[in-house]
Parts: C-alpha cells; sequence; structure tokens
C-alpha cells in the first residue's frame, strides 16, 4: 500500500483547503480586491503547497528509502534523518 493511499483522508484535506485558497483569490479579482490583498493570498497558497509537497516528499522518503525511525542501519537511518531536513528547512 502506498504512503499516499495511507494517508489520503489528510492529504485530500489539505488539497481541498487549497482548493478553497484558490478560489478565494479567484473571488478577490473578480470583486477587484487591493494587489495587497491578492498577494497575501497567493503568498499564503504558496505556502500551502510547498508544505504539501514537503509531507510527500518526507513521506515518500519514510516509505520508499530509509525510515530513520525504523532503519538498522544507522548510517542510512542518519542519511534520511538530514534529508527529511534539508527537504523540510527548503521548502518552509
Amino acid at each position: 500500500m502506498s504512503h499516499t493511499t495511507k494517508n489520503k483522508t489528510k492529504l485530500l484535506a489539505r488539497v481541498r483547503r487549497l482548493k478553497g485558497q484558490i478560489e478565494a483569490i479567484e473571488r478577490s479579482l473578480e470583486a477587484d480586491a487591493s494587489c495587497g490583498q491578492v498577494l497575501n493570498l497567493a503568498a499564503s497558497v504558496r505556502g500551502a503547497v510547498s508544505g504539501l509537497t514537503a509531507e510527500l516528499i518526507e513521506d515518500h522518503i519514510r516509505e520508499h528509502v530509509s525510515n530513520p525511525d525504523k532503519d538498522d542501519n544507522a548510517a542510512r537511518a542518519q542519511g534520511a534523518a538530514e534529508l527529511i531536513e534539508v527537504v523540510r528547512a527548503y521548502l518552509k
């Protein structure tokens, strides 16, 4: 079973929130909202997409590469943990 299947409900909830944020941008543009308001909405969407991407990558590493919490190979576990931290920092 894929990690996306195991976490399907949670991932779909995040995607639906993103959809709502995108629709808020659309409504703001249609209502001639100020550019500052639209930019703030766009920034929130960018953050939400980055968060979703980070979660998907982290889950992928844990499922298909190495789970640092369960891997008996200490070097591989450490490498996976470091990679997860880099992904989190990069996509923050």
